[in-house]
């Protein structure tokens, strides 16, 4: 079935009507949960100021003339610097110096003012850590003690979850083209829940590891496949809205993570309240129907039908004969016997030369676009003032991005849209490299800035990837790119080392990836009011859609297994127009 035909179908029964507008908010409210996934680690893993426990109780913390004997009160009192190192007196009389990951007894007690150096030797934390508990009471790092020696394991939990988002993106992106996009939708969707849940309960680091990396796969699995779900379900007039403002939905998820994390301070409740917002989605996920596009891409011509009437249906419009657009033969069409297909794989995204470059070009941006998105994302504690309003303002700053991008788009076309918002990202990581780090408002309004431009980015990408590829094959498409965009997800936390060097190392990487990026979109091709395509003959054979000739449709719906059909007069190809 030709794609221009079936948005004759759309014109008839509703571009985005009532029935539309119900599934769009469904599969809209659970991205919410995603984009909650995505950052909650941002405060779960925070790593709290910490000093070595004495091997004792504590009589008396001889340091700095503190009147408290309790070491997790200290904290609230003593600068960053002077937490590094505490002296401290047990019951006993013995007298121990403590620091972030070691510890000293003294055996000259007349010298415990000032720092003791002499013929001292640095023990581990045996006994574990204390925590400065004024900011959280519980986080994933203070629970199973991910410091000093054992900070590795830190740092792996969130490149472990992308990996997790990386496989994920591909299997559920394949498992979409294969089987369908309703199935895997509902499977992510209850098990975003499940090991959401999961996650919460765990006992041990490498459970949280193993729920984490599965929690990662489904919710990168519905995110790929929900775009391409919009994509197909929402007729052509409405697709660009539909579409962005699912991203709005994601930033409304950074948004709850930055109040609930404001609120709850321990690791696992915040982490259970957050898991919550799957359950209306698991709810209703049932009204989902299959997309008449991918149904008609594997002749499953009866099943097409019936969707097509349910969105008359509830739309109050007249139902749109499939059969009528191309003269099927009704016992065919009747029978739902789907016809032989083939089988896509990612080699398919390799064709030839043209398509190749064009999948390569999309992945670079693909990889800019998650690398800048991120790296503002992550950066909310080195921006200072407050954690949680600088990342709750990160996080709206991108809806109205969405926004804008809606109305440039519908102006200037994808790929001019495109170019604007990288060449903006990374002129805008150039000003966050300039600007001193003393000036905080300054600094806030830059990364704000950028993180409305690579939002945008973000957000056109979904759409863009999924025009510029047939049915056949666009979740492995999206799903595909989606994972090269992991990658940079996975080098994201890394970047502490480059910051260490130079803290602006990170800013400067996505600008000039940005900037290249940006040169390299120029050279592809734009899909504003194209409709959508089924296979590959129709992309590599472009043409005018008053050039479509009736034959064309024919040839396209041979490919598809479509067979028996009566050979209308050229003069009857005015019906496509």
């Amino acid at each position: 079935m030709g794609s221009h035909n079936l948005e004759l179908v759309f014109d008839r029964v509703g571009h985005f009507g009532r029935f539309q507008i119900v599934l769009y908010f469904i599969c809209a409210f659970q991205i919410i949960s995603c984009g909650i996934h995505y950052l909650a680690s941002v405060f779960m893993l925070f790593t709290p100021h910490h000093t070595c426990k004495p091997p004792g109780n504590v009589s008396q913390i001889l340091s700095y003339d503190l009147s408290t004997w309790n070491l997790e009160n200290m904290f609230a009192m003593l600068t960053p610097a002077q937490k590094n190192n505490v002296t401290v007196q047990l019951h006993n009389g013995e007298i121990w110096e403590l620091s972030k990951c070691t510890r000293v007894q003294k055996e000259n007690t007349s010298q415990f003012k000032g720092r003791y150096s002499s013929g001292k030797t640095d023990l581990l934390c045996l006994d574990g850590y204390i925590y400065d508990r004024s900011q959280w009471k519980s986080t994933v790092v203070t629970e199973w003690n991910l410091v000093c020696h054992r900070r590795w394991f830190a740092q792996l939990i969130q490149p472990g979850f992308m990996l997790g988002v990386m496989l994920g993106s591909l299997i559920f992106g394949y498992l979409a083209d294969r089987r369908g996009r309703r199935p895997v939708l509902w499977s992510t969707g209850i098990g975003m829940f499940l090991f959401g849940i999961t996650v919460a309960f765990t006992t041990d680091y490498y459970s949280f590891m193993g729920a984490r990396f599965f929690l990662a796969m489904m919710t990168s699995g519905y995110v790929v496949v929900v775009f391409v779900y919009v994509t197909e379900i929402i007729g052509m007039k409405s697709r660009t809205w539909a579409s962005m403002q699912l991203h709005s939905f994601f930033a409304i998820g950074a948004v709850l993570v930055a109040l609930t994390a404001y609120v709850v301070r321990t690791w696992w409740l915040y982490q259970l309240i957050l898991s919550t917002v799957t359950i209306p989605f698991i709810m209703c996920c049932w009204i989902l129907p299959e997309t008449p596009f991918w149904l008609l891409s594997k002749g499953r011509y009866r099943e097409a039908q019936n969707v097509v009437d349910m969105i008359a249906r509830w739309n109050g419009t007249r139902s749109y004969k499939l059969s009528e657009l191309l003269s099927l033969d009704l016992s065919e069409f009747t029978h739902n016997k789907p016809s032989k297909t083939e089988k896509h794989s990612l080699c398919e995204l390799f064709r030839d030369c043209d398509i190749t470059t064009r999948t390569l070009i999309l992945w670079l941006v693909w990889f800019t676009a998650s690398l800048g998105f991120y790296t503002l994302a992550l950066n909310t504690y080195s921006l200072g003032g407050n954690e949680y309003l600088n990342f709750f303002l990160l996080g709206l700053a991108e809806i109205p991005a969405y926004t804008l991008v809606c109305i440039c788009i519908d102006r200037v076309g994808r790929r001019n849209a495109m170019v604007f918002f990288l060449f903006s990202s990374s002129l805008t990581c150039g000003l966050i490299v300039v600007i001193p780090q003393n000036y905080y408002p300054w600094g806030l309004v830059a990364s704000l800035t950028g993180k409305f431009a690579i939002g945008a980015v973000f957000g056109l990408i979904y759409l863009y990837t999924a025009e510029l590829y047939p049915t056949v094959v666009r979740c492995l498409a999206v799903g595909s790119s989606s994972m090269v965009c992991r990658v940079a997800n996975i080098l994201v936390p890394f970047t502490v080392f480059l910051s260490s060097i130079w803290i602006f190392i990170p800013q400067l990487c996505v600008g000039i990836l940005a900037c290249l990026s940006g040169l390299l979109t120029l050279s592809l091709p734009e899909t504003f009011r194209k409709p959508l395509e089924t296979t590959w003959k129709e992309p590599e054979k472009p043409k005018s859609i008053k050039d479509i000739s009736l034959s064309t449709l024919l040839s396209t719906t041979t490919n598809l297994g479509l067979e028996k059909i009566e050979v209308i007069n050229s003069r009857d190809s005015g019906l496509e127009e």
